[in-house]
């Protein structure tokens, strides 16, 4: 379970990127994160992971602060394609070791638990018979479950997922999305940022959204009405209706 009491975040040029956000991400769900660009959606995974300094408020991780749940590595973080440097030579097998690295002594050897693991990981999205090539001539798909397989190696509580489908085909769409709903059987949490509204209600379980602060969060079936959503678009919401896109609104009764 992730849970943020009163966040705020101000950087240091004195810009206020979360204000007395608070929310809860339960045990065994998966949650939607959404909201325009600007909104605060990397500032909050950032204070969830422990990257910038709480102004206000405490976030707390299966109900330990975050400090300590990074410690027992129980948050694992799947990035935005962009945030990765393709070009890197690094087979995929490395990267999905990288999620062990917290398990590891300094030296960082890795031992027959950590091997076991990362084979696990591989086999379980699919990739094992890809492990041994470099993850930059992989298709765009296959490099979100590489990140996919490096946050099960870590074998975390807690999966965050930066706009997990952007740049993927639909096959892999289905079968992040299946990977997703397995890992909630097994009583995980997940947070998904994404701008994908269409599909958010096939498998969200919950829904938050977000403007610098929670504006409104609960049951997606519940908190996807058209004046929350046009709470958090604006006169941006008309652009998704026109899309093939478009989410299904439901009208508040």
């Amino acid at each position: 379970m992730i849970a943020l009491d009163g966040v705020a975040v101000t950087y240091r040029n004195g810009h206020t990127a979360l204000r007395d956000a608070s929310l809860v991400v339960p045990g065994g769900s998966i949650t939607a994160l959404v909201g325009v660009n600007g909104s605060g959606k990397s500032t909050l995974f950032k204070a969830i992971m422990g990257f910038v300094p709480l102004r206000t408020g405490q976030v707390r991780v299966d109900d330990l602060p975050v400090a300590q749940a990074l410690k027992r590595n129980l948050v694992a973080y799947v990035p935005q394609s962009e945030d990765v440097d393709w070009d890197f030579p690094v087979r995929v097998e490395d990267v999905v070791l990288m999620g062990r690295y917290g398990r590891m002594n300094f030296l960082r050897l890795a031992r027959a638990a950590d091997h076991q693991a990362v084979d696990a990981a591989l086999a379980r999205v699919g990739l094992t018979e890809l492990r041994k090539r470099q993850i930059g001539e992989l298709s765009g798909g296959q490099k979100k479950r590489v990140f996919l397989a490096r946050a099960l190696a870590q074998d975390s509580r807690v999966i965050l997922l930066d706009e997990p489908f952007t740049g993927v085909d639909a096959t892999s769409e289905r079968a992040i999305i299946e990977l997703l709903q397995a890992l909630r059987a097994e009583g995980r949490s997940m947070l998904v940022s994404t701008h994908d509204l269409a599909s958010i209600e096939r498998f969200c379980d919950r829904t938050v959204l977000l403007d610098r602060t929670v504006l409104a969060q609960g049951p997606t079936a519940e908190v996807f009405t058209r004046e929350n959503l046009e709470r958090t678009f604006g006169g941006a919401l008309r652009l998704f209706e026109a899309g093939q896109a478009a989410p299904r609104h439901r009208e508040r009764a």
